[in-house]
């Protein structure tokens, strides 16, 4: 069936930005392709009439709606889908997509999937640690003698190749894919379990997690498939509590 992305399922997350009126800016830019929300991940306080300026008149309505919160854990746990973006490569921040190829696996996700679409601050972007919540990294290919982008603009870029995309796309709706904070319980249940059968270096135990979430993160994991590897995780801890009695 000829479907286009459901705009209603994604979101704009803003990590810590610096200046308020890009928030405008960037308010401007997903309005203009037909996404209405945004969560703006910051203790700071925005000045709001800069915010609105930014955002012009036409997107005001936008800017009245934007969430405001101060733990990136907590604002990105309701999402199933996170989409990150990275002008820096390396072997712990991917995989990497295209705007493209991030588009295009998009589109069928959003029917039935709640979409966040996360950029960093303007002067550092986002860290490993911030990364590591996301599904997949986006680099916007540039000119190797400028790279730098601003937020709105990155943001643009995103919110156009979905756009364009989805006028028309045949899509099979896919099932619902495990929420971030289902994700994290698991990661957690299956560090403390390898950490007791001795799998995990007590002195780095991160650094084989690292792995673990790079390896998951090559799937799609349905919430059903999270149920079951916790299901898992809890009758192995079960059998070797009774092997030591």
């Amino acid at each position: 069936m000829n479907e286009t992305a459901k705009l209603s399922n994604i979101s704009i997350v803003l990590q810590k930005p610096k200046y308020a009126g890009n928030i405008g800016a960037v308010a401007r830019a997903a309005k203009n392709m037909g996404i209405n929300k945004i969560i703006v991940i910051s203790q700071d306080k925005y000045e709001q009439e800069e915010v609105k300026t930014r955002s012009t008149h036409l997107a005001v309505d936008v800017v009245e709606k934007i969430k405001y919160a101060d733990d990136i854990k907590a604002a990105l746990g309701r999402f199933n889908y996170i989409v990150g973006t990275t002008a820096r490569k390396g072997a712990a921040r991917g995989p990497f997509l295209t705007p493209r190829q991030m588009a295009e696996k998009i589109i069928s996700l959003s029917q039935n999937n709640k979409i966040a679409l996360l950029f960093g601050p303007e002067d550092k972007g986002l860290s490993n640690d911030e990364l590591r919540f996301c599904h997949a990294a986006v680099t916007i290919p540039t000119a190797r003698a400028f790279r730098s982008l601003n937020l709105s603009h990155a943001v643009m870029v995103l919110c156009y190749e979905i756009f364009i995309a989805s006028l028309e796309r045949m899509v099979e709706t896919p099932p619902k894919l495990a929420r971030a904070e289902e994700l994290e319980g698991m990661y957690e249940q299956l560090k403390t379990l390898l950490a007791k059968v001795g799998f995990l270096n007590p002195q780095n135990p991160d650094y084989w997690m690292m792995h673990l979430r790079k390896f998951f993160s090559r799937t799609t994991l349905l919430a059903r498939d999270v149920k079951i590897i916790r299901g898992v995780c809890r009758q192995i801890d079960w059998y070797t509590s009774q092997k030591k009695t």
